[in-house]
Formats: C-alpha cells, structure tokens, sequence
C-alpha cells in the first residue's frame, strides 16, 4: 500500500494542477474566485521566499515586500518604456533585478543579523513610497503606473491565459522549492538557522551560504511582482505597505514556516480573511497581531504542522498505512563496520599558543604535538583553557601569540570553514543539533562539502543528484551503526537524549572524511555500553591513522584511549607525557587531589579512577 501510494502521488499532483488549470474554463471557477486564486498565489510566492529566508535559514530577512516591489516596477518599466512585453522578459527582468537588490540589502545581515537585520529590511519596506517618489521617472510616481499587456509568442496574455500562466509560475516555483529545500543544500539552511557555527566547523562559508539564501528568497518575491503588475495593469505604490509585510509574515507562521507548502495554506487565510471581512482593513493590524499571537502559542508549527500531527494521529490509529521509513542502500541491516577507511592524519602542532580575552590570558605559550594513529588527550580543570584550545585549532578563535600548524601549513587565524575543508572535524560540549532533520540526515551533512552535488542538479533530481543523495544516506546508516544507534536514524536528531547526541556528532564528524578529529567531552553523560562504542569508534580511528586529540574529563577513559596526554592548569601546559608518565606527575596529582604530600601518585590517581568508575567522572580541583 505505501508503496503504491508513493509511485502514484506525482501523478495526483499533476490531476490536480489539470484540475485547477480548467476550472475557469469549466465554469467550476467564476471570474471573481478566478481573481482570488491569482491573488492566493501570488501571495503564497511571498510568503515562500520568506520561508526560505526566516523558516529554514533563520535569517529575521523582512524585506520581502520591498523585492516584490522591484519586481513589479521592473517588470512594468520593461513593458511601458521599452516595449518588452513578453512575460519572459518581464518575469527574467524582475528576477535579475530583485535578486540585485537582495544581496545589496542582505548584506547587513552578514554583520548584524537577528533582529537588526529584521529592524533594517523592515525600514526598507517603509521606504518604498519614498523611493517610488524620488524615481518618479521610472515608476510614475504617487500617480502610479499603468502596465503594458503581457504578450507570449504573440498571443495577449490576459483573461484565462494570465490564469493559466500565475498558476504554472507558481507551480513550477513551488517544485523547485521543494526539491531545494529537501535537499542537502535545505538541510545546510536548517544547519545555519540552528547555528552559523555548526555551519562553518561542517566546511561550509557563512556568508556565501546566507547570499543564498537571499537570492533564493529574491526570486519568488520578484515573480510575484511581476506577475501582479500583469494583473490589474497599474501599479500604485500604496499596495506595497508595512501592513502587507506583517500580512506576509502573519501567513507565514499560520501556514507553517518550516514548511514548503506551508505557504499556500497561509496566503489562503490571509487572503481569505481580507475578502471576507468587511471591517478587515481597519482592524487589519490588529487581526495580524492576533494571527501571531494565537499561532504562536496554539499551533507554533503552522496549519502544516496541525495537518502533520493530525496525519500522524490518524495512522497511529490504523486508519492509513504508515510510511516505511526511507531505505538506504548501504550493508545489511545486522552489519556493523570492524574498520575504517583509511584516514590519512596529519600531525597537528602548536608553538608557544597563546589567546587573550582583554587582560585575561586564556592560554599562555602552549607547545603541543599530536601525531597520526595516536590519540592525544587535554585534561585539566574547567577553565584551564582546554575548550580554548579546540576552538584556537578550528579556527572560531584566532592566536594572541604562536602558530598551529597542520602539517607544514600554518592555520592559525585561518576561517573555521577552510580550516574543515582541511580535514578537521570537532563535536561541541553542548552538542549542536538542528531543529525539522532526521538522524540520518544530520550524519550525511558531514559530507555536504567533501561530496557536494550542486544546485542545479539538486532541483532538476538528475541522476548525479540521486546516486550522491543515496551513496551519502548509505554511508551515514554505516556510521550510525557502528556507534551503536541506527535504530534512531528516523527519529528527528533534536528530540535524542544527551548521550546519544554525542555519538551522533562523533558519526557525523566520521562522515566528513576528515583527517583530524576535536572531540570534546564526548564521554560525559554517555552509560556504560555507549562508552564501550564511543571507545571502539575511536580506537577505529586511530587505527585507520587518523589524529585524534580528545578533551575528556573521564579519567579512566583517558588511560585507556591515549597514547599522551597534556595537562593544562590557567591557561599552561602542566605536564606532558604518557598515561604511566603523569599518572607518576605529583604536579598533576595535586591539581586534581590537592595532595600535597608525597604519597604514592599511581595508587591516588588509581583512587580518582575507581570514583568516577563508580560515580561518574570527577570534578578536578579548581572545576567549577
């Protein structure tokens, strides 16, 4: 049953685009719910653009408004002044022109971003007017526009051909939204709206992925503008209001902001509500004040997330078959890898590392080495600049003083993301886990950049597009297996319990292929058979010569995996050596005791082993 419900859904969506094409035609629409529709659609391309924008890449980008009116002015001064009534033209024009205008506007965004990048584009929309006026020459001016007609291969575009031609637009827009947005390039703007630094550690640039994001955003406010200009034939600059941005962004939280289509459903409201009620331009603001309100509170996932749930309830109930989760051609199901590809580490090597935060000396002349095939641990209390250290070596910090060298390559102060395309990979305390993806897809955004397929095929479903898409979700599964958790691999990676998010990231950083690998306190709050997994990943890293270097407050664990360990304590290297040489270090000992005498160090250390074996790892002295 799924699985006939799978090959025949396209051919529903076309039953039903051929359905909505004729109605007009058929008399199933009138000229007045024609009108509706069109004025539907174009507000749901609206609305899809700052989905793109604000849903899925988190950017507060509220300048739609403002783009849909470059698209309609453009595409009326193109038709009048030029005499390039072709809709192609226009709808090529206006796109071109909008996309300009957002980057030029996006680039606050890629300095201020939140809500000073909201309160920005919201000022641009206030300025519409104004700027209409100044250009008079090329608008019209307070007086408005009117539009030449629209013409396609000679044929008039008006009546039912403006019908036919507003919902193929919109049609065509809303398929090459959805195969973007659930693609590994829509899974990179959820990456992005959870954090710009999860973003940048996974390889990606920041700020070529939010211009993106902008131009795609752009391009359904442009069509819309266009399109509207062909509509009434006249364009006045009062259509392009503040009150029509908070229109757009109350029917995108109603609709479902995550959601491709999410949109459709919002504009419908929106659109709806205005015709319906008479009183609604007075109260207007009022009624998109109340759209916010109640939606955030009663429905935070939109009409799309209600319909979600209620599908869900519906199968839970036996009513509809549920959907067998995506197959993967990756090993049998009971497989798990014994090894790893090879890794090709490279030595990692620090020299007289310092960083300081103002007058603070968060590390000071730190000479560190870790080799390929081994793995070197930092221990040492909270605070003791371990953390700083990780983020010195990937990059979101940059050296005070020294050089950290890759290789023979110095990187100190290079972007994190050139840094990640040279092979280093790191988890996070606190790991970093997007909200709206699955397990396995999070796994697969490890090789978003080391296996990348581009835009294009992504959005036409080429068969690049598909083998890439199918190699990554098989190399994913395999990972998740050998940590041990492929049985959530379905399950959306942020409702996992801490211990597993780790092993999640410690997969996803094994997906990058990298040759480097930061893991920071990847043991706390893992049981005991998570922590024989986690050690087996990493004894398969080393074996397959990959660099390792781990901060861990786990003791035991430490003697167990490392092969050195360095000891920091504010901000300097304590001691150095093998697991015996500074189980022996009484200058170690007493930073994690405060033993001062001169008892026997291996039976003390052997004590803090039995405690956290016992309780957990313990807090070293100074902790806090």
């Amino acid at each position: 049953m799924n699985a006939l419900l799978h090959r025949y859904r396209p051919l529903g969506v076309v039953l039903l685009l051929a359905l909505l094409l004729i109605a007009p035609t058929a008399g199933l629409l009138n000229g007045y719910w024609s009108r509706t529709v069109m004025l539907i659609a174009i507000l749901s391309l609206l609305v899809s653009g700052l989905n793109v924008v604000l849903g899925y890449a988190g950017e507060l980008a509220m300048g739609q408004v403002a783009l849909y009116a470059v698209g309609a002015y453009v595409a009326g001064y193109l038709g009048v002044e030029l005499g390039m009534t072709n809709v192609l033209f226009s709808l090529l024009g206006a796109t071109l022109a909008a996309v300009v205008v957002g980057l030029i506007t996006g680039i606050p965004g890629l300095r201020l971003g939140g809500w000073s990048l909201a309160m920005v584009t919201f000022f641009l929309v206030t300025l519409v007017p104004n700027l209409v006026d100044v250009f008079s020459g090329f608008t019209g001016g307070t007086l408005g526009m009117a539009t030449a007609v629209p013409t396609l291969f000679g044929m008039e575009i008006v009546g039912d051909r403006l019908y036919w031609l507003i919902i193929l637009v919109v049609a065509a827009w809303f398929t090459v939204a959805r195969n973007l947005l659930l693609s590994r390039h829509g899974n990179m703007f959820l990456v992005l709206r959870q954090s710009p630094i999860l973003a940048s550690v996974l390889g990606v640039s920041v700020y070529r992925l939010k211009l993106l994001v902008y131009v795609v955003g752009a391009i359904p406010a442009a069509l819309a503008g266009a399109l509207f200009s062909m509509l009434d034939g006249f364009i006045a600059p009062d259509t392009f209001t503040f009150a029509l941005a908070l229109s757009v962004l109350a029917a995108s939280v109603v609709g479902g902001a995550t959601s491709v289509y999410g949109a459709i459903a919002g504009a419908a409201v929106m659109q709806l509500g205005q015709q319906t009620f008479t009183q609604f331009q007075t109260w207007q603001l009022v009624i998109y004040g109340a759209f916010l309100l109640i939606a955030g509170i009663a429905f935070n996932r939109g009409l799309a997330g209600l319909a979600q749930d209620g599908l869900a309830a519906v199968r839970r109930r036996g009513w509809l078959p549920t959907p067998a989760p995506a197959t993967v051609a990756a090993e049998p199901a009971g497989e798990v890898e014994t090894r790893l590809e090879p890794l090709h580490g490279v030595t990692l090597r620090s020299e007289g590392l310092g960083k300081s935060f103002g007058g603070n000396r968060a590390l000071d002349d730190v000479t560190i080495e870790a080799r390929p095939g081994e793995v070197t641990a930092l221990i040492g209390p909270n605070g003791s600049g371990k953390t700083t250290m990780l983020n010195l070596i990937c990059g979101l910090y940059k050296p005070s003083a020294g050089r950290l060298l890759l290789g023979e390559e110095e990187i100190g102060g290079h972007p994190t993301y050139r840094i990640a395309r040279h092979g280093v990979a790191r988890t996070f305390q606190t790991p970093l886990i997007p909200a709206h993806m699955t397990t396995l897809a999070f796994v697969a955004t490890g090789r978003y950049v080391s296996h990348r397929v581009g835009i294009l095929p992504a959005i036409l479903r080429l068969p690049g597009f598909r083998k890439g898409y199918a190699t990554d979700d098989a190399r994913a599964m395999a990972l998740l297996r050998l940590v041990g958790i492929a049985d959530v691999a379905h399950q959306q990676v942020d409702s996992l319990a801490l211990g597993t998010r780790r092993l999640v990231e410690v997969a996803r950083c094994l997906a990058s292929g990298a040759r480097v690998f930061l893991f920071d306190e990847v043991g706390s709050g893992l049981d005991e058979s998570d922590l024989e997994v986690l050690e087996r990943a990493i004894g398969m890293i080393r074996e397959a010569g990959g660099t390792v270097i781990l901060v861990e407050h786990n003791f035991p664990l430490v003697l167990k995996l490392s092969d050195r360990i360095h000891v920091l304590s504010q901000g300097r290297l304590l001691a150095s050596g093998t697991p015996a040489q500074i189980q022996n270090d009484r200058r170690v000992l007493a930073e994690y005791t405060g033993a001062t005498d001169g008892g026997d160090a291996p039976d003390a250390f052997d004590s803090v082993a039995d405690l956290q074996a016992a309780d957990g790892p313990a807090t070293p002295k100074g902790a806090k």
